[in-house]
């Protein structure tokens, strides 16, 4: 059943929440977010983003903001494209700390049966860490169809450059580290991942597409809703802690979130801070998973905060723009004076939200997976 849209920044505390264990709800004085703020970021987002989909706002833990576009929702889970790669990482993570590998094993080794007869030194030499830097030696990513195992596709692609030395945006690493967590673990990325991961934090019924081959896409493909993806901030942000046990391990969250490889040297640009293992680097010390048509969930440590948006853009930078203009000044280091008049404003604005009618969405061309395989 779909259900109307609810814009619940705390003054809505008694309206249902849409997840198993919903994350705890306060004001945005409370926490010390300025309701001004956040008035002027949904405005803008409103207005200069075509098109919105959904925003929450945590800090402190709580969550202090959230609105959604109607027709999206709260219960509506959302596509994440590349922000799927953050999860995938996670995954690596976990089996590392179970001893089931090490991410300088050398991808040959962990894929025996899809090595092709003859490798290259350069292919030989890729290990598990250059698949989660994107930094596996190609000079072009390899494509992948349905009409050749995507792993032999991604071996049968040339290496020109040395492992480790070279960064390119590279889905198809991605798979492979999904396709490595299948051949160890015996389940698919999404099995591994849902004792592990989505049922502590009361991620109900996550969907991740997965290639011919019946493996989860790693890439993308991951369906969640807006407050799923806010809890894997929290995580992150918690440092892999949640409600006292230890999901992730600490070391493995700050090797993952820390610049591991450079990718670009342009001061403004949030895909040029460095790249960690498939999470992003962001300007004002910040890092964040990503997917396009702007997916975000990013994680201020400074802050205590995490932003979690999904969209329809195609200028992904401006999105951004508008968290770092308009909502990284109105993060205080104290409780505020509530303010009813305001907090009423910004239910009223949230309430009246509304993808334009207009729109035409955008798409990507993706490889022929199987859509929200379980």
């Amino acid at each position: 059943m779909t259900l109307p849209l609810r814009s619940l920044l705390a003054l809505a505390c008694s309206l249902p929440a849409f997840a198993a264990n919903p994350l705890p709800r306060s004001t945005p004085a409370a926490e010390g977010v300025s309701t001004t703020a956040l008035h002027a970021f949904i405005s803008a987002a409103d207005k200069e983003v075509d098109t919105m989909h959904s925003f929450m706002l945590l800090r402190h833990g709580k969550v202090v903001a959230e609105a959604w576009w109607q027709p999206q929702s709260p219960d509506k889970p959302h596509v994440l494209y590349s922000l799927s790669k953050s999860f995938t990482s996670t995954a690596i993570g976990l089996a590392v700390a179970e001893g089931k590998l090490s991410i300088d094993d050398p991808v040959l080794k962990l894929l025996p049966d899809n090595a092709p007869a003859s490798a290259t030194d350069h292919l030989k030499a890729m290990r598990v860490r250059d698949l989660l830097t994107m930094s596996t030696g190609h000079a072009t990513e390899p494509k992948l169809s349905s009409d050749v195992p995507w792993t032999d596709s991604f071996f049968a692609q040339p290496v020109p450059h040395a492992p480790g030395a070279h960064f390119l945006y590279n889905s198809s690493a991605t798979y492979l580290c999904s396709a490595i967590i299948s051949r160890l673990t015996g389940q698919s990325l999404l099995e591994y991942l849902k004792p592990r991961l989505f049922t502590p934090l009361g991620i109900e019924n996550p969907e991740w597409s997965t290639s011919p081959q019946g493996i989860s896409a790693g890439g993308w493909g991951l369906f969640l809703r807006t407050e799923d993806i806010a809890k894997f901030g929290q995580l992150y942000l918690q440092k892999g802690n949640w409600l006292g046990k230890q999901l992730i391990p600490a070391s493995w969250v700050e090797q993952a979130t820390s610049k591991q490889v450079p990718n670009g040297d342009k001061p403004d640009s949030d895909w040029a801070q460095g790249y960690g293992f498939q999470f992003w680097r962001c300007r004002h010390d910040a890092y964040r998973g990503d997917g396009a048509f702007g997916q975000f969930c990013i994680v201020l440590p400074k802050e205590d905060a995490v932003v979690v948006l999904t969209a329809d853009t195609k200028d992904m930078q401006h999105e951004l723009n508008l968290v770092w203009n308009h909502l990284l000044p109105g993060f205080k280091d104290a409780p505020l004076p509530p303010s009813p008049d305001d907090d009423a404003a910004l239910l009223k604005l949230s309430a009246s939200l509304k993808v334009n009618p207009a729109h035409v969405p955008n798409t990507i061309q993706l490889p022929g997976s199987t859509p929200k395989a379980k």
